[in-house]
């Protein structure tokens, strides 16, 4: 006999059922009534149960419609090769990868003169509360909130790339702005981090219950300096991300047998 409270008991059981394909995403859950009789257990109970699943992520609720099992159109994106000038692009890397993953890009811009944090600044190596350029976007993939983006350049980085500071996109993508004005990045230091999300991004990401963020911060270098830090949040249920480093021709041939 389980020594697991009953909630627990029926949060497993529906969650295995979700996992191994008997509720698939966009499936509706039996009703409180008849999860109450499959588990000769009280309506409170199954509640608990379920609002347990809602808060990790797994499924949600409506209103006069019951519990239905989260959608997840995962959608991959290959980080190491997001910077890559070799790479053939139509537009910016975020533009390219999801249409070339037969999928529909769309983003808002917003361009404004900041006031440097002590973290970005300590990562561009300039002065906590000097001068820097934010450039943010909302990013979606099908129409669905994918990403936020925001990247930061120094002040003194504007003099020699002014476009950086003029408001909407860069249709080549920066990158490849900079590089045409041979501020060629070279080198780039990532970190990678989840957590609960803000309100705020809760709000921008519409983020359910339970569903974490992914923090990917890049700070992108040239053979001098650091000239610019990209803080993206990723929805932590829609997004996975994959490198690929060193010598990988072995898989390659592998994969053309």
């Amino acid at each position: 006999m389980s020594k697991q409270p009953k909630y627990q008991q029926v949060a497993d059981a529906l969650r295995r059922g979700i996992d191994n394909g008997t509720y698939g995403p966009g499936a509706r859950l039996p009703s409180e009534a008849e999860l109450a009789t499959r588990f000769e257990a009280s309506r409170n109970t199954v509640r608990s149960g379920l609002n347990l699943l809602v808060s990790q992520g797994l499924i949600t609720s409506s209103q006069g419609l019951g519990y239905e099992v989260r959608k997840h159109e995962v959608f991959e994106l290959n980080a190491s090769r997001f910077e890559n000038l070799q790479f053939p692009q139509n537009g910016d890397a975020y533009s390219t990868d999801v249409t070339n993953a037969g999928r529909r890009p769309h983003q808002t811009f917003r361009v404004e003169l900041a006031t440097t944090s002590e973290q970005i600044a300590q990562r561009l190596e300039v002065e906590a509360g000097s001068r820097s350029v934010l450039r943010f976007c909302h990013r979606f993939v099908d129409d669905v909130p994918w990403s936020t983006q925001a990247t930061h350049y120094p002040d003194w980085l504007l003099q020699k790339a002014p476009r950086l500071a003029e408001p909407g996109d860069i249709a080549e993508g920066t990158t490849r702005y900079l590089a045409g004005l041979g501020v060629e990045q070279v080198g780039y230091a990532d970190e990678i981090a989840t957590r609960m999300p803000t309100p705020e991004e809760a709000r921008l990401l519409e983020i359910g219950p339970g569903v974490p963020v992914m923090l990917w911060t890049r700070t992108g270098y040239t053979t001098d300096r650091p000239v610019r830090c990209t803080v993206t949040t990723f929805r932590g249920d829609l997004n996975r991300m994959n490198y690929e480093i060193g010598d990988l021709s072995a898989r390659n041939e592998n994969e053309a047998q």
